[in-house]
């Protein structure tokens, strides 16, 4: 239900909206950060805003998970915009309000972004389908011991605050700086689709827009299912 706040909260949309452009303009990064969120919001039984909830003595939640623990971001922006607009929030599809702010995408939101050195170690220095001097270059920071674990490198050294399709001609040239990345663009089915983005970024945009609205429909609560928080980080 995109027009859920229509009635009850006519500004929400557009106070959320300036609220996370004015956190981008302050950190690039946030952009990303913003994706990555409600992207693991949504895969743990659906977009809920379970993720915003932190942990207590009887309770464990999602941001101490290995997945994200310490690398998770932008929890407090969205808690600000609620309290911008002064909205309850209700643990549903409804939360993923922001998803109006086109940030999102499924067909591969590593065009903006970064990564730590411990999640594309094994890449440059062991595996053969990338570009050597890319290999060598990402080498410098990202050392073969496990010094610099939390070292970053961005997921498109092209354009990394830009969200475009330059990530999709990076794996033409095997300079997939993640393992799950390259695997698109190696010989298999998927070449035909990173090319094609590649070639047309409105293609891309136009599925990365329609993927977004369909991960946003992953096991909605509706009706009396779920409930309102009133403080987005904790069950009332």
């Amino acid at each position: 239900m995109p027009n859920y706040y229509d009635y009850a909260c006519p500004q929400a949309i557009p106070t959320i909206r300036k609220a996370i452009r004015n956190a981008i303009a302050n950190e690039r990064r946030m952009a990303a950060s913003l994706i990555r969120l409600h992207f693991h919001d949504c895969f743990v039984q659906g977009c809920d805003g379970s993720v915003l909830l932190k942990d207590t003595p009887w309770f464990t939640g999602e941001q101490t998970a290995l997945q994200n623990n310490n690398s998770i971001r932008g929890m407090e922006i969205i808690d600000a915009a609620k309290q911008a607009v002064r909205l309850f929030v209700r643990e549903s599809s409804h939360v993923q309000i922001y998803l109006h702010l086109q940030l999102e995408t499924l067909p591969r939101a590593h065009t903006v972004g970064q990564a730590q050195c411990v999640t594309f170690r094994n890449r440059i220095y062991n595996e053969t389908n990338i570009d050597p001097g890319f290999a060598i270059h990402r080498r410098c920071g990202c050392p073969s011991d496990n010094a610099g674990n939390g070292n970053l490198a961005p997921l498109d050294p092209v354009t990394p605050y830009t969200f475009d399709n330059k990530y999709y001609k990076n794996l033409m040239q095997k300079k997939g700086l993640l393992h799950s990345d390259q695997v698109l663009f190696n010989g298999g089915e998927t070449d035909g689709i990173v090319a094609g983005y590649s070639r047309d970024s409105s293609s891309f945009y136009a599925d990365f827009a329609a993927a977004m609205v369909k991960m946003g429909d992953i096991s909605p609560l509706t009706g009396s299912l779920g409930q309102i928080r009133k403080i987005c980080s904790a069950i009332n």
